[in-house]
């Protein structure tokens, strides 16, 4: 498994599929980053991924482009919405991983919702 965690989690993009009340998929392409022996993704805290999530947290994730076309197979994973210390940390790792683009986005996101307005999530492959 973990050379699948690597990659994903070296991918620029994953495709983090949840799961409607009815059971449709709802295929979301996000950043992502390598959190230990998981991934974390990072998203606004009203999102519906966070509300679905909540409810059910099973999730496929998979390397995709911006756009969300798949570039592999996706993996089953749970997924945690994480409280706001770790979020803080996510956003460290993201600002790292994409540079400056990075800063711009977490930073930018942060004056115009604040620190609680968004949320890390973070997936465990299972």
């Amino acid at each position: 498994m973990a050379s699948t965690l690597d990659a994903l989690g070296e991918s620029q993009y994953v495709l983090v599929t949840t799961y409607r009340k009815d059971g449709r998929t709802v295929p979301t392409p996000v950043w992502v980053v390598r959190d230990g022996d998981a991934l974390a993704i990072w998203t606004p805290t009203q999102s519906g991924k966070v509300k679905r999530i909540r409810r059910r947290p099973v999730v496929l994730v998979g390397p995709c482009d911006f756009r969300g076309n798949l570039s592999g197979d996706q993996v089953p994973g749970i997924a945690t919405v994480l409280g706001a210390d770790a979020t803080d940390r996510v956003r460290g790792l993201l600002k790292k991983k994409y540079g400056l683009m990075g800063w711009l986005t977490v930073s930018g996101s942060r004056v115009r919702r604040g620190r609680l307005g968004t949320v890390a999530i973070r997936i465990a492959l299972t």
